[in-house]
């Protein structure tokens, strides 16, 4: 297993605290747009997450009022205009992997989305579990804008299954802006938080995910991903064996013994 706590990663700030880390892209100057670099540092980041001992909730970060500006135009977009398709192929599939990493995990992850929210980053939000944003946010997924098709990184995939078919396919084909009380209302922020309480807001929601049967929230981030793929009969029985497993955590014990006791209990994640 691995201990995360102490990462440094090059290009992006991340922090942990109470067994929430915290990432933030860090080029604030720049709306925080992503490079090669911090997409495929991201990427391994997520998919060490998955076997991390001392971190239980992620959560993305705003930084300077914005959360992420897509991908950089100078380094990325132009670049990508003077590549083969074999080395645009490879970068694609690279960025689809953050995704991925980011669905695979084992941990829960909350997006905390104040300002601009584009192209990659829009991508970035819609692969958390969990979305707060503020009033002010501006989610748009504008790859039409540059030429390129709506299906970035698993978006024709997943937004229709959070948002609904009709409603992704507007803002897949436009490019347009959501607003925040859009996003709200469709269901794709889960709360909308003034600028100076979203974080607050985003950690308070993740302690209490850490706080909580972590094991046991894994299995139901297991569950919501490959439950996608399955009938109605195979999911019912995938989410039995799934809770027998549960039910053989000290956790669960633990729940049921403070239950008796009229305590409120304290999960250790085993």
């Amino acid at each position: 297993m691995t201990e995360l706590a102490g990462l440094r990663p090059a290009h992006f700030l991340w922090s942990v605290t109470d067994r929430v880390a915290t990432i933030r892209l860090n080029r604030p100057e720049r709306k925080n747009p992503l490079t090669f670099e911090s997409y495929a540092e991201l990427r391994d980041t997520f998919r060490a997450l998955a076997h991390a001992t001392d971190v239980d909730v992620v959560v993305l970060a705003s930084n300077g009022g914005n959360f992420c500006s897509g991908g950089d135009v100078h380094d990325i977009i132009g670049p990508l205009v003077g590549m083969d398709m074999k080395d645009r192929l490879a970068f694609t599939r690279m960025t689809g992997d953050l995704v991925k990493a980011m669905l695979h995990c084992g941990k829960p992850v909350i997006a905390a989305v104040d300002g601009i929210c584009v192209g990659a980053g829009a991508i970035l939000a819609m692969a958390a579990d969990l979305r707060l944003a503020t009033p002010s946010a501006k989610c748009a997924f504008l790859f039409t804008r540059v030429g390129l098709a709506g299906c970035d990184m698993g978006a024709c995939a997943m937004l229709p299954r959070i948002i609904g078919q009709g409603r992704a396919a507007e803002l897949l084909y436009t490019g347009r802006v959501m607003t925040a009380a859009e996003g709200e209302r469709w269901g794709f922020w889960n709360a909308l938080h003034a600028s100076d309480a979203l974080e607050e807001e985003a950690m308070r929601l993740a302690r209490s995910l850490a706080d909580g049967p972590v094991f046991a929230h894994g299995i139901t981030k297991t569950q919501l991903l490959q439950e996608w793929d399955m009938g109605l009969d195979e999911a019912i029985e995938a989410e039995a064996q799934a809770q027998a497993i549960c039910m053989a955590t000290r956790d669960f014990e633990r729940a049921y013994r403070a239950f008796v006791g009229k305590k409120k209990p304290e999960f250790q994640g085993d």
